[in-house]
C-alpha cells in the first residue's frame, strides 16, 4: 500500500484529490492539509511514502514545505510531487532543486496521476511532458541564481559517474542509460549513488538541477 499526503489550500481540489486517491487499487490516503505548515506536520505525523505538494499557497509555499520536509527526513524521505496550475510555473525549478521528485499540471487526467503516484513511489522521476525540458532551461540559466555551481564541483566524480550524471540530467530513466552505455542498470544505479554521495545531493532531482547549473548539461543540447 503507497501512503499519500494531499496538500492543496483549495478544498475542492484537495478532496477531489482525495477521493481519487482512496479509490485506487494500491493506494490510501493517510492526510489532508491546506497549508504548508499543516504538511510538514502531517508529514511528521503520517510518515507517507508519497506528498502531493501544491507549489502556490499562502503563507509557507509548496517549494519551502519539501525543503522543510525532506531535510527533516534524510534517513526515509517522502517522494514529492509538485501539482502546478501552470506549465511553467517560477516556483517549479526552486523546487526540484529543494528535491521533489516529479511535477504534474493540476489537469493531468486521473488515470495518469495515479500512474504518476506509483512511478514517483517506485523512486523515479516524473515530469509532465509540457513541463521537462522547458523548466529545465528556463529555470536553470536564470542570472546568478543563488547557489549556483560551476563544473569544478563535478572533479570530484569519475569519467563514468560524469557520464551517468549527464545522462541523468537529460531526464533519462536508469534503465535507457544502461542500454547506451552498454552496462546493467545495477551499474548504472551505483554510479549514480556515488556520484550523489559525493556531490552530497539528496535526490535524483537535485542530481538534474546540478547538471544544469554545472554546464554538464545544457539547454538544447544532445543527449
Amino acid at each position: 500500500m503507497i501512503n499519500v499526503l494531499v496538500v492543496d489550500d483549495q478544498v475542492l481540489i484537495r478532496a477531489g484529490l482525495a477521493a481519487l486517491i482512496r479509490a485506487a487499487p494500491g493506494l490510501d490516503v493517510v492526510g489532508e492539509a491546506a497549508s504548508g505548515q499543516e504538511a510538514i506536520a502531517q508529514a511528521v505525523a503520517k510518515r507517507p511514502d508519497v506528498i502531493l505538494m501544491d507549489v502556490r499557497m499562502p503563507g509557507m509555499n509548496g517549494v519551502t514545505a519539501t525543503e522543510r520536509i525532506l531535510s527533516a527526513h534524510r534517513d526515509q524521505p517522502p517522494r514529492v510531487v509538485i501539482l502546478t496550475t501552470f506549465d511553467l510555473d517560477e516556483y517549479v525549478y526552486d523546487a526540484l532543486r529543494a528535491g521533489a521528485s516529479g511535477f504534474l499540471l493540476k489537469d493531468t487526467p486521473p488515470e495518469r496521476l495515479i500512474a504518476a503516484i506509483h512511478t514517483i513511489a517506485s523512486g523515479d522521476m516524473l515530469f509532465a511532458p509540457t513541463i521537462t525540458q522547458r523548466l529545465v532551461q528556463a529555470y536553470t540559466h536564470r542570472p546568478d541564481p543563488t547557489g549556483r555551481r560551476t563544473a569544478s564541483a563535478l572533479d570530484v566524480l569519475t569519467a563514468r559517474e560524469a557520464e551517468v550524471l549527464k545522462l541523468v540530467g537529460h531526464a533519462l530513466p536508469n534503465l535507457e542509460i544502461a542500454t547506451r552505455l552498454n552496462v546493467s542498470e545495477a551499474t548504472v544505479k551505483t554510479h549514480l549513488n556515488r556520484a550523489m554521495a559525493k556531490l552530497n545531493l539528496g535526490s535524483r532531482a537535485q542530481a538534474v538541477a546540478l547538471a544544469y547549473e554545472s554546464g554538464l548539461v545544457t539547454p538544447g543540447g544532445e543527449n
